[in-house]
This record gives structure tokens, sequence and C-alpha cells, in this order.
């Protein structure tokens, strides 16, 4: 038999991500909503704003793709830091009664700059609610594909004998109200990537509207999309079209117009 020793180690993960795109943009990756991430996106905010300078800064790239999502408070800190005022996100029940509604506090921390976000077919549950409050205040473009639509909010109650039980107990409404579950957020402009040939047919996510049982849509339902990023990022079409649309340059692309929050 083989014998084999394990060491455990502790696994630090960096939810945030940071890097300059020339000397004008500035590209953050967030690759799930923990604990840590609001406190690190600020920082890179801070940190890529001095080094680039806010006169050379045309904008920031926030990429949200294959983001599985993550805690709800840090998906509302993450959105209050691009918003000034206005709702973020709303959960709703069955009883009217039940809904809370989170709004962003004044102070953008980008002052203003340009904003695209990135999502895709992986893009899940907090992305979506960060992609969707920027989308309906109109504070920033959103690119890629549809997301995955896990819009719905799970309650843990505890039972005796150390057991619980997860109910799903309401939805995710962005701020004009639509709800994401089963749904998904579609962006602006769909770009799409360039599929290697081994991979067609399979870098497509279901979705939740193609999960068993899942929890309808009362009103409209779709599919997963695509959530291949080419390891490559000179031949990812995603994140070139981000920085082309900061930079001013106009390409050919299928647009689509976000829903706005009411008045």
């Amino acid at each position: 038999p083989l014998e084999v020793k394990l060491t455990r180690e502790t696994i630090r993960v960096r939810p945030v991500r940071a890097r300059k795109e020339g000397d004008d943009i500035a590209v953050i990756r967030i690759t799930q909503f923990n604990e840590q991430t609001s406190e690190n996106l600020k920082r890179e905010v801070d940190k890529l704003t001095s080094e680039i300078g806010p006169d050379k800064l045309k904008g920031f790239v926030i990429d949200l793709r294959n983001n599985p999502g993550g805690l709800l408070d840090q998906a509302i800190s993450v959105s209050d830091a691009f918003l000034d005022r206005g709702e973020i996100v709303s959960t709703r029940g069955r009883n009217a009664e039940e809904t809370q509604r989170f709004n962003a506090k004044a102070g953008d921390l980008t002052k203003g700059k340009p904003i695209v976000v990135l999502i895709n077919g992986g893009s899940a549950s907090a992305s979506e609610i960060v992609a969707g409050a920027l989308q309906d205040h109109k504070r920033a473009a959103v690119l890629g594909t549809r997301s995955f639509g896990k819009g719905s909010v799970q309650t843990i109650i505890p039972l005796g004998g150390n057991g619980a039980v997860r109910l799903t107990t309401a939805r995710y409404y962005t701020p004009a109200g639509r709800s994401i579950q089963a749904k998904g957020i579609d962006p602006d402009t769909e770009i799409l990537q360039d599929i290697p040939d081994e991979l067609k047919g399979k870098d497509e996510t279901k979705g939740e509207a193609g999960l068993r049982g899942h929890l309808k849509n009362d009103k409209e339902e779709k599919g997963g999309s695509s959530a291949y990023i080419p390891p490559d990022a000179a031949k990812d079409k995603q994140l070139i079209a981000a920085y082309d649309h900061l930079r001013g340059v106009q390409k050919g692309a299928a647009n689509k117009t976000g829903a706005g929050v009411p008045n």
C-alpha cells in the first residue's frame, strides 16, 4: 500500500487582485466575497489611484467573472464603495413586512471615475447583486455574458441534536425591482469569447434555471451562459472590450439597455 503523510497548512485566499493596464486603467478582479473583500478592494482602489494618478486614470475594470458569490454584507459594502446614494439590493419574502432594503451611504471611493463590470455564466449570487446595483444606477457599464441567476436567500434554522435545516426564505431584487433568481443579470453589451474547439459545448453553465428543483422566477427565466475566460489576456475579448470602453474606442457589439432605477 502507498502511504502518504499530509501536513495541515493554512490556506490564505486573496479575494481581490489588482493591477494596472497600461498607464491609465485600473483592473480589479474579485474572486469571492469573504470577510476581507471590501477592505482589500478599498485598499487596492486607493493604491492604484495613487500609482496611476487621478488625472491620468481613465477608469476601473471590476472583474466578477466566475465569482461564485459569498457574503451579502460584503456585496453591499463593495457596491456602496462605488455608489453615492440609493438602494443597493432588497430581499423580499412571502409577506410584504419581511422586505429588507439596503442603501448606499454618501461617498464614492473612485470619485465618479468610469467603471466597467465584467460578468459571465460563472458570476453568481453576491456578484450579481453588485453588477445589478451598479447597472440599475447606471454607475457602470456591464459587459460579458448573462450571469448564473442565483438570487435566493437561505436561512439556517438550528434543530435539536446539533442538526439544522436550510430553508429558502426570500429572493434578491435589484434597485429597479428585477428578481435575480433563475434569470441572472444581462450585460449591457454582450461580448462572446472565441471558444477553443475542444471546449465548445462544454463552456456554458446550466445556470440556476437549469438546476433541478430550483426556485422558480415569478416572471421570466433564462438559462446559463459561457463561463470561459482565455488564459491569455491578449485573447480575452471581454477584457479588451472593457479597455476599449474606458478609452472611448467604439466597436460593433450587441447593445442592450439596462432597466434603470425608477424615479
